[in-house]
């Protein structure tokens, strides 16, 4: 594929690994911070100090504070801000020439929902709402089994790229094939986006599990993977409420593949944040779920599951979902249960039961 120019906006983590990934692959690739020593970082020592240190950056791969200059004249724009903060920062660039008459192509890499007063929006729709018409159903929802330091470095990743216009996920996925990435093509723009976000709440509860399976006569590997089947079950659940069009996608590396790393990986942040619940009590300078989510900066890491969870609730009062696992962290972040009563009534109680019903 020849060179193409790339924006993207946001590079946390996850935006500077795949920038970095394209700029490798020979793409011309721009990204947007909103801190100048970022941008300064990436510019002259062609490295993100500040969200994905350690980690060599290609020539290829340059920044700005400008937004509208890296959203402005790309052929394809890849949004990359956190759930809290996308709306806002994507209204900065909708006066943009290339976005406002539609000629740039736009993948979203963001994962979670997004608060609106009709109850829980998947990102897709919000973004709907707030760009020109010209981008309805033809967006393009970025996902996989992809944590960024090793999407960096050039370990071989898999990437799904889901938009209801095949065109726009043909053109996707043609992009991200470069060194390092597979890439492959969706239609069910619901489910990824499903799988993507409630993949992070049983992460949380994965990581719980986890720390307390160190020290444990009763928990083990095997209760760790009966959780992950039982998590991946709920998120099946919420998907084909929410309208999934594909059982399959949560079999893909959309679904499965993208729990598992997620649950499983030294670099997850909502496993830490799991782990951190029982190993440093992290969860009592907080009142309740609301609290932690307003003071959320204050954990020193971003745990989308925790943000997640709390929307994952409402859906689930919303559809009637019966949802062991998920309803079990909200009430833990919500104070209402001990995590290890939680995970004893969980896993002592017949899990594989609750998932039929």
């Amino acid at each position: 594929m020849e060179p193409k120019n790339v924006g993207v906006i946001g590079a946390g983590a996850w935006g500077s690994g795949l920038a970095q990934a394209l700029a490798r692959g020979g793409h011309k690739v721009q990204i947007w911070a909103r801190e100048a020593d970022v941008v300064e970082g990436i510019n002259k020592e062609h490295e993100n100090k500040r969200y994905l240190p350690g980690y060599p950056l290609s020539e290829n791969l340059t920044a700005s504070t400008d937004i509208e200059e890296v959203a402005d004249g790309k052929e394809f724009l890849i949004l990359a801000s956190p759930s809290l903060y996308l709306a806002s920062t994507v209204k900065q660039i909708v006066g943009v020439p290339s976005i406002k008459n539609g000629s740039t192509i736009i993948g979203v890499l963001t994962k979670g929902f997004i608060a609106s007063e009709n109850g829980p929006k998947l990102v897709l729709n919000t973004l709907e709402e707030v760009l020109p018409e010209s981008y309805k159903s033809s967006l393009v929802y970025i996902s996989g089994p992809s944590h960024a330091e090793e999407v960096a470095m050039g370990k071989l990743t898999g990437l799904i790229a889901a938009s209801e216009y095949p065109r726009n996920s043909f053109k996707f996925r043609d992009l991200l094939r470069v060194p390092g990435l597979m890439a492959y093509s969706s239609f069910d723009v619901v489910g990824v986006q499903i799988c993507a976000a409630a993949k992070n709440v049983i992460a949380v509860v994965y990581g719980s599990l986890d720390a307390v399976s160190e020290h444990s006569d009763i928990f083990g590997d095997n209760a760790e993977s009966l959780l992950l089947a039982a998590g991946l079950n709920e998120i099946q659940q919420i998907g084909m409420a929410m309208g999934a069009t594909h059982p399959e996608t949560f079999t893909s590396i959309a679904g499965v593949g993208d729990l598992d790393v997620t649950c499983r990986s030294k670099y997850g942040r909502n496993r830490r944040f799991g782990q951190d619940i029982i190993k440093t009590d992290i969860l009592d300078r907080f009142e309740n779920l609301d609290d932690l989510i307003a003071r959320i900066s204050e954990i020193g890491y971003l745990s989308e599951g925790a943000v997640a969870c709390k929307f994952v609730h409402e859906i689930a009062q919303r559809h009637g979902l019966r949802l062991t696992i998920c309803d079990g962290l909200y009430r833990i972040l919500n104070k209402e249960i001990k995590p290890m009563d939680f995970l004893q009534q969980l896993l002592t109680q017949g899990i594989s039961d609750k998932q039929h019903h």
